[in-house]
């Protein structure tokens, strides 16, 4: 793996809170990698700290293999697009992407064929002279994504770029996202805090929890085989049940089959008794939220959702039916005892 950038040991602490701690992470040339997790895990300050907007406490930053540490932020060859967007309101399209390499001192001539080339990239090219008052919100983040790019960055930061869109808008987004990342070859580091968001985009996924990496690999990786139960909780998963020799079981809801008692199908893995607490259907799927027990005699809450179409006959739960809970054992992920 050739790195783009690299954190060794990097801390940042503000007084007494540690914002983040101790990290050592590896950005690899030509990916997209993704910082995810809750707000206050740090993945911000890591981008900031990238970007040269804050300076780490202790531990070294590179950048294409030099110390950059210290480095203050525009001798670094960095793009980033804010959640915000940060276009001049009175600049137009091309004059907004046109801005760094203008700062560049690139010649007119060819500072207007980056521009019109990048826009062209982004889909935007027929709108060069307009503001960006007068742009939708996903015309808007393309032009960001146009400016950060004319300079060919060693590397693309994006700051939660997609919070700021309606839902159809962040679909679309993440694709063209993932076109230029693509076509272009950009080392792109992306912060996010929506789990399908980094799962759809990254070539690697770095859950982090209050300053620290719980996990890193690649979206598949990530999702199958969580290494603890914060980074299985924060991908969805939301049953777990203690064993009683102090390890965890966890099971996604969609993995839960449940049958009326006395009818369950013989399977290998997870079979639990259980009562039905509330049954709800949605359309193309059904929900099913039951009280059982775990192994420790714990009680606990089983979630299943079923799709509409693989629905049995008996699968019409009433609130305070016995039924039972199952999972097949490869849909089972085992968590280790101090996670």
């Amino acid at each position: 793996m050739t790195s783009a950038a690299e954190f060794t040991g990097v801390t940042q602490s503000y007084g007494d809170t540690v914002a983040v701690e101790n990290l050592n992470l590896e950005i690899e040339e030509g990916k997209l990698t993704t910082l995810l997790g809750p707000s206050g895990c740090g993945k911000t300050t890591t981008l900031r700290m990238l970007a040269g907007y804050i300076t780490p406490s202790a531990g070294t930053i590179t950048i294409n293999g030099a110390d950059a540490t210290r480095l203050p932020p525009e001798k670094r060859n960095l793009g980033m697009v804010f959640q915000s967007y940060a276009l001049f309101p009175h600049l137009t399209v091309a004059d907004n992407v046109g801005f760094g390499l203008k700062l560049r001192k690139v010649p007119t001539d060819k500072r207007r064929e980056l521009v019109m080339a990048n826009l062209d990239l982004v889909g935007l090219a027929h709108l060069a002279d307009r503001k960006p008052k007068a742009l939708s919100g996903g015309q808007q983040q393309r032009v960001a994504l146009a400016r950060a790019i004319a300079i060919s960055p060693s590397l693309l930061l994006l700051d939660e770029p997609l919070s700021n869109l309606d839902a159809r808008l962040r679909v679309q987004m993440r694709s063209e996202i993932r076109r230029i990342q693509g076509e272009t070859g950009l080392t792109v580091v992306l912060v996010t805090h929506d789990q399908e968001e980094a799962l759809e985009m990254s070539d690697t996924m770095v859950v982090m929890r209050a300053g620290k990496v719980m996990q890193t690999g690649a979206p598949a990786t990530v999702f199958t085989a969580p290494a603890n139960r914060f980074v299985a909780d924060f991908l969805g998963y939301e049953n777990f049940l203690s064993q009683s020799d102090g390890s965890l079981l966890t099971v996604r809801p969609e993995h839960l089959r449940v049958s009326a008692a006395g009818l369950e199908p013989s399977t290998a893995g997870l079979t639990v008794s259980a009562v039905v607490r509330e049954s709800v259907y949605r359309g193309v799927d059904h929900i099913v939220t039951m009280t059982a027990a775990d192994a420790t005699g714990t009680p606990i809450t089983l979630v299943s959702t079923t799709r509409r179409d693989t629905l049995t006959a008996d699968a019409g739960f009433l609130p305070g039916d016995l039924v039972v809970a199952q999972a097949r054992d490869h849909e089972i992920v085992r968590l280790s005892a101090d996670n």
